[in-house]
């Protein structure tokens, strides 16, 4: 499936954006991939639009902890 866009607000990121659309922020390479005319962007003004590539994301990845190692005790 093609022509999937997000209307950005402002204040967001690449890996914020992934973090909302694909539940994971390790997805905005993706984003980054799809978009390369934004890619010097740091945070989005507001209204810009995204081109959102489809990614199959895992129910379970097993290569993502499932605590951040910096959290753990």
């Amino acid at each position: 499936m093609e022509g999937l866009k997000y209307r950005c607000s402002a204040g967001e990121a690449f890996d914020s954006v992934a973090l909302k659309l694909y539940g994971d922020e390790k997805y905005a390479a993706d984003l980054l991939g799809a978009n390369p005319a934004l890619c010097r962007t740091v945070r989005f003004a507001g209204g810009e639009e995204l081109n959102v590539p489809v990614i199959e994301v895992p129910e379970n990845d097993s290569e993502t902890p499932a605590t951040a190692p910096w959290k753990e005790a």
